[in-house]
């Protein structure tokens, strides 16, 4: 219940006195260890009751709270929202007259209920409160079944404008960006990709076909591919959603689409390319419910947990996280950043693009096309008088070159690399131009990560591997005689994937005066390496280990990822 509000909820109980302090903490803690939401994890304690959380939930926004939700809404009522709009926004009307509707919401957090209907339906809204897990059967009962499926859809589209799209006017193109179909079969897309919890979502045109592709838990699978003629169409509906120009296909273009699927705000970040056949769409699925901001849920070795708060702490210094794209550095350092993020720390950030969006924390989104790159705001953080600074990436010898003197003048640096390993990226910054006694000098830690793939907790089996896996994890027989190893059998509940879910392999180097000494005579990264497994790293195999001994992922992704 209410997923994507743990900490308000935190709040929301906390203010409401339901329980005391020291047991609100210890439940929070049992909330981002299950993976529960906040208020399952106290309804499930059996201290506090659903009715009670509701009604504080209701308090603390000024919502009227019902807490007996009826079976069915009578038709006249019903009637005042179309069944599209009331399963897209998650919401049935409850009482409406001339100038006001009630609603019953899933979601009464969000704010486009309100800002979006109180336009769409020309009525002053009020939302009421009641059980959210009880929304879902009402909007069955009262509107039926889904009405449409991506197969209901295709059938109504006419596959007339298919031929000559090429040399559509920017007109033609709004004009077909804007068919009920259309709109209709792109939204159920995006529904179905986070219902799925997809990263992100690929709409890709080949010569004879029109693929559509979606990113779960890193891996990607593909949905019945629609007509190729749609593509250009659907191509289009996108560019409308995220304001970019419809008629320019010739060059990449980037832009957003902040809309609400399924009941809750969905950010998404939308990059075009053209290609041979067409240009190839890419969503990125930016929700903060799938990604939780918090240290203690990313399943962070403990040492390398209290490692972490202790570097956002210091005074200075540069805490570097590396890794291949989508391997969750930039979401480890905004969770470092919020264990900071207090009234009295100025934070900075500078990214490409901004992710996520934090309260208190001053978000620069770098723009090359004016100047504005991450050297530019890094030399302009510098006289905002910050005392933390995240750089999305230090790409170049100018960008490391101001990160090193912020951090020698008195501020937490913390950036990315793309590196293999932890020990690569003293090389990479060497490489870069950077001197090593200045790289010694303001360096305090490195963090490699990896993500792989979470065995399902509803299908987990233990099973024997073969003795080639094993040889394969190169590990002592000896050592691994007494462990368990699972995999996933593949059930409803991971679409017989056997996974869902991830979860994080790390390998950390702590720059000790050894390490120093390495980086000032340019030792190479194997060197480096072996000096930081002899003060006690482990390695992101030897994590590997931890993962599949803790029955949390499997031997094949491991060997894939370390």
């Amino acid at each position: 219940m209410f997923e994507d509000h743990n900490d308000i909820v935190y709040e929301i109980i906390k203010g409401a006195e339901l329980l005391e302090n020291a047991q609100l903490d210890e439940l929070n803690e049992s909330h981002l260890s299950t993976g529960k939401s906040m208020a399952d994890a106290v309804i499930d304690s059996g201290v506090v009751d659903r009715g009670q959380i509701l009604k504080a939930v209701a308090d603390y926004l000024g919502y009227e709270y019902l807490d007996s939700v009826p079976n069915k809404v009578d038709e006249s009522v019903a009637s005042a929202v179309r069944s599209s709009t009331a399963r897209m926004y998650a919401v049935v009307p409850y009482e409406v007259d001339d100038t006001k509707i009630a609603l019953l919401a899933q979601d009464p957090f969000n704010p486009a209920i309100i800002d979006d209907l109180t336009f769409t339906l020309n009525k002053d809204i009020t939302i009421v409160v009641c059980d959210p897990g009880k929304i879902d059967s009402l909007l069955i009962a009262t509107y039926g079944e889904e009405d449409s499926s991506i197969d209901d859809i295709l059938g109504e589209i006419s596959h007339d404008f298919a031929e000559s799209q090429e040399d559509l006017s920017e007109g033609d193109l709004a004009d077909l960006a804007n068919q009920t179909p259309i709109i209709r079969f792109v939204n159920l897309v995006l529904q179905q990709a986070i219902k799925d919890k997809a990263s992100d979502v690929h709409f890709e045109p080949f010569e004879d076909q029109f693929r559509i592709r979606y990113r779960i838990d890193g891996a990607l699978y593909e949905m019945a591919p629609p007509p190729k003629s749609l593509a250009v169409p659907v191509t289009s509906r996108v560019k409308v959603l995220s304001n970019m120009n419809i008629s320019e296909r010739r060059i990449p273009q980037d832009g957003r689409i902040k809309m609400t699927i399924a009941g809750r705000p969905v950010d998404l970040r939308v990059s075009t390319l053209p290609t041979q056949f067409g240009e190839s769409v890419v969503l990125r699925v930016l929700d903060k419910s799938v990604v939780n901001l918090d240290l203690e849920a990313l399943s962070l070795p403990d040492d390398i947990l209290s490692t972490i708060r202790d570097l956002v702490d210091r005074p200075n210094g540069i805490f570097i996280v590396t890794g291949p794209t989508g391997s969750g550095k930039t979401t480890t350092l905004y969770s470092a950043l919020r264990e900071v993020n207090n009234v009295d720390t100025k934070i900075l950030t500078a990214e490409d693009p901004v992710e996520y969006e934090i309260d208190g924390i001053m978000q620069v989104a770098v723009n090359h096309q004016v100047g504005l790159d991450f050297s530019r705001a890094l030399r302009a953080f510098l006289r905002q008088d910050p005392d933390k600074i995240m750089v999305g990436e230090i790409r170049d010898l100018e960008t490391a070159q101001i990160a090193v003197q912020a951090s020698l003048t008195g501020h937490v640096v913390l950036s990315t690399l793309h590196t293999n390993d932890a020990s690569g990226a003293v090389t990479r910054l060497i490489d870069m131009g950077l001197e090593p006694f200045l790289i010694s000098a303001s360096l305090e830690a490195i963090l490699a990560q990896r993500l792989v793939r979470r065995i399902c907790t509803s299908c987990r089996t233990a099973y024997e591997p073969g003795q080639d896996l094993i040889e394969m994890l190169d590990v002592n027989p000896l050592e691994i005689a007494d462990k368990d190893f699972y995999y996933g059998e593949g059930c409803p509940e991971c679409s017989n994937t056997g996974y869902r879910g991830r979860v994080g392999l790390f390998e950390m180097i702590i720059v000790s005066d050894a390490i120093r000494e390495l980086i000032n005579n340019r030792a190479p990264t194997l060197t480096i390496k072996q000096k930081a497994l002899e003060q006690g790293m482990r390695s992101l195999r030897d994590d590997g280990l931890r993962a599949i001994f803790d029955g949390n992922s499997t031997i094949e992704e491991v060997l894939k990822y370390t």
